[in-house]
């Protein structure tokens, strides 16, 4: 019998931020996190204590899965930003730094928790006013009849993936064809409820960057397939390819019994009952005029064997992940019974041929509407292939929000900086009525408004790793970087030839000032101007709707995390 133990009681934690256990891990989250910010990041090295697989990474859907927090207060934080990376995929670690930036300045105020929370959701309010406004100096209009912006988009997610390991024409030569892709699965006919298609990607490792390319349609590995050997599909009479799509096993395996009692009549052989029912299947799709069968698990030699000599191309082990592309891009509806083919489940395709890429051999299904495609990508070794893997699939998830709102903002620190300038400028003209609505005063509300523009600029610093300098201009309100080595009074216009977004050059003289100095941050009288904005190739941009998204739930994670006044942990 085993040993009863006496329940114990709950722990309970009152008033948690002012614990030093707190402050230690929130501290050491924002120095991991901040290390891995932007293209200059750190990588680190994520495994379990028994072993397993090793995670080198930088990019934040990787840490957050990887790293195991126990404290409440940090448990609150890192699901706050997982369901952000879950729904918009890009902007991670800027939401957790911004969080963790917030929670250290608000928590040093001497101002009243509900205080700093009511003028922090108002300061959050003036920011989102501001970049969604015409007059927002630091959002960039997305125009899809030409690609430039575009191009910028995607370079700067894969040049902010260090693990990638890629060059500068790997960058180029994967942009062009991460867009490309993303263009076959946008629909040539628009309709009311359009729906974009999918971009397949197909792993190939161990070979150049270089040698990445895209393709319409699927690609299915068929290990079995041989190229001297060529290949007869049957054809309707109008030259089309007719399909059919099981997500059944074709194996003949008996099915489960689920622990009953299976009667058998004598002289029935049970495995022979099951090949003819699907030889009978086999002779329904040739009488049909079906020229390929797909199915999801394995099909059995013989009916494979049956289909070949009847001119039916039988592809098996297509697996789950390939069955909705397939349907969406043939027309079919998925055959999951033997018993339920009917003409309406049958789809069609406008060609079927073999490739051949890094000694694997794969049949191409071409489609009529190229709405599917494969994306195959290749890398160096299975770390930087699967850190490139999660940066594609940024990438498209960032392009398919920018169609649904067709913005995008200043990449580098610059959006920080400048949304920083323009609160200290809009917070020193607020009315006397806006205090007393908020229940506070001009010196609160001014700290708070402090410390907030403080943790925008020190995501903006978190940029630089190498020890030099950050810089703001008092015209633009930009971000600037100097090479470390250089004093702090040394002629900045010298040593700076970009702003972080690569927009502004140096030529004019902008009354450069220090981030997070030690003299602090001086209040901007001047609102920041808007600089002409050029799309170039030097461009650094980010996803608009991910990036608001982001500064939302960073304010509003770290407001709840204040008005937290007491943890009751379960010890059981």
């Amino acid at each position: 019998m085993a040993r009863l133990e006496a329940k114990k009681p709950p722990l309970f934690i009152g008033e948690p931020l002012t614990k030093d256990t707190v402050s230690q891990s929130l501290s050491l989250l924002s120095g991991i996190l901040k290390s891995c910010y932007g293209p200059a990041g750190r990588l680190k090295q994520l495994h379990n204590g028994g072993g397993g697989c090793v995670c080198t990474t930088s990019q934040s859907s990787a840490l957050f899965s990887c790293l195991s927090v126990s404290h409440p207060v940090l448990r609150v934080l890192t699901a706050s930003v997982q369901n952000h990376i879950s729904r918009f995929s890009d902007c991670g670690l800027f939401t957790a730094i911004l969080c963790c930036n917030l929670i250290e300045h608000f928590k040093s105020l001497d101002v009243a928790s509900c205080t700093v929370i009511k003028i922090s959701n108002h300061i959050l309010s003036l920011c989102m006013d501001y970049l969604k406004s015409e007059a927002c100096a630091c959002r960039v209009a997305v125009d899809f009849s030409s690609i430039e912006t575009l191009l910028c988009l995607v370079r700067s997610i894969l040049k902010s993936k260090p693990a990638c390991m890629l060059n500068k024409p790997e960058v180029d030569h994967l942009t062009a064809l991460i867009l490309k892709a993303f263009m076959f699965t946008v629909p040539c006919h628009v309709e009311t409820n359009a729906v974009l298609g999918k971009c397949v990607i197909v792993p190939v490792k161990g070979r150049r960057v270089v040698d990445s390319t895209v393709l319409p349609g699927l690609l299915i590995e068929a290990p079995e397939i041989q190229l001297a050997k060529p290949i007869t599909v049957k054809r309707t009479c109008s030259d089309m390819i007719k399909t059919a799509l099981f997500c059944m096993s074709m194996s003949g395996d008996l099915c489960n019994s689920e622990g009953g009692v299976i009667t058998v009549p004598q002289r029935i052989c049970l495995e022979m009952s099951e090949l003819n029912q699907l030889l009978n299947i086999g002779k329904q799709l040739v009488d049909a005029e079906v020229g390929l069968v797909v199915c999801q698990k394995v099909i059995h030699p013989s009916l494979k064997q049956y289909l070949q000599e009847n001119q039916v191309m039988a592809v098996d082990r297509a697996g789950l992940s390939l069955m909705e592309p397939l349907s969406r891009m043939t027309g079919s509806n998925p055959i999951a019974s033997i018993h339920s083919l009917s003409p309406s489940c049958y789809g069609s395709l406008k060609d079927v041929r073999i490739e051949n890429f890094a000694s694997k051999h794969f049949v191409h299904l071409i489609p009529n509407d190229p709405v599917v495609c494969s994306l195959i990508l290749c890398n160096r070794n299975e770390t930087a292939w699967d850190e490139l893997k999660r940066a594609c699939e940024t990438a498209e998830h960032v392009l398919q929000l920018t169609i649904k709102e067709p913005l995008a903002l200043l990449g580098g620190g610059c959006m920080e900086t400048h949304l920083a300038s323009y609160i200290r400028h809009k917070t020193c003209n607020l009315s006397t009525s806006s205090f007393k609505d908020m229940d506070c005063s001009r010196t609160q509300y001014q700290l708070v408004a402090d410390g907030f523009c403080r943790s925008l600029e020190s995501v903006a610093c978190s940029l630089s790793h190498d020890g030099g300098e950050t810089l703001t201009d008092m015209v633009y309100g930009h971000c600037w970087f100097v090479p470390s080595g250089f004093p702090s009074v040394s002629n900045w216009s010298d040593l700076v030839s970009k702003c972080g977004c690569g927009i502004n050059g140096s030529a004019e003289n902008l009354n450069w000032r220090l981030l997070q100095g030690r003299f602090g941050s001086p209040i901007i009288l001047g609102c920041p101007i808007d600089p002409p904005v050029k799309v170039a190739d030097f461009l650094a941009l980010d996803c608009f709707a991910a990036k608001c998204s982001g500064l939302q739930v960073a304010v509003e994670t770290a407001n709840l995390i204040l008005d937290l006044s007491c943890v009751i942990e379960d010890q059981n």
